[in-house]
């Protein structure tokens, strides 16, 4: 981890990432408090959705700070990420909490260990903003809740799971090939464009062994769902 402030533009593409990624959390768990079935899970999913909004502006005033335009950094992300979401839309509320739990919670994962090579301001604001306690413990209970209803819905929804992670994948490596500095700042340990070839191609390896790597975070969350892989 680079020890004090960092201006190199790989930190403000993964700052960038993150705002677009965390607004999109915002706007998704507000549309699921709306459908919850029960008053006290829209009020749950509706304080899930404010803090979201709280991240989402933590990371714009980073922006800031760093003297980045946060809607110019966010802008090269809004194409990859809203293509992602079209290519998983939840058919119903459950699927949508599974796609919050494990979807965002491997690209949680992804962007964590990106964030390691960044300047420590920049890796503790991305821990902060990333952090799962409160969230991931309240999304998997109404889905094992669900599921404890209606046990049918397990097998579906292992296989939901299970896509996601592989639409997951594919997302990282789009991003990372369109961003190459941003893949940079993962192969080569922070190192940044020196590790991007000459063809401006990223290392899209780095970015799959990582995601092998946090394979067991993914198993954590499907048990604590009552899914299995």
């Amino acid at each position: 981890m680079n020890p004090g402030p960092s201006a190199d533009p790989a930190v403000t593409d993964l700052l960038g990432l993150l705002a677009y990624a965390e607004l999109g959390s915002f706007f998704r768990l507000a549309d699921d408090a709306a459908l919850a079935p029960t008053l006290r899970d829209k009020g749950r999913l509706a304080s899930l959705a404010a803090e979201e909004e709280r991240r989402y502006e933590r990371l714009r005033e980073r922006l800031v700070e760093r003297g980045a335009d946060p809607e110019e950094a966010m802008e090269p992300f809004v194409a990859p990420l809203d293509a992602w979401h079209a290519r998983t839309e939840p058919q119903s509320w459950v699927e949508s909490l599974v796609k919050t739990c494990v979807g965002d919670g491997i690209a949680g994962d992804f962007y964590r260990k990106v964030a390691e090579f960044a300047d420590t301001g920049t890796s503790a604001l991305v821990e902060g903003v990333l952090a799962e306690e409160g969230r991931g413990t309240l999304i998997s209970g109404m889905v094992r809740a669900a599921v404890h209803e209606d046990p049918a819905l397990a097998g579906r929804l292992s296989l939901w799971a299970r896509r996601l992670v592989g639409e997951a994948l594919s997302q990282a490596q789009q991003v990372a090939a369109a961003r190459p500095r941003l893949a940079a700042l993962l192969a080569d340990g922070g190192a940044g464009e020196s590790a991007v070839d000459g063809a401006g191609i990223g290392d899209l390896a780095s970015v799959t062994r990582l995601f092998g790597s946090i394979a067991d975070r993914h198993a954590e969350r499907l048990e604590a769902m009552g899914l299995s892989d």
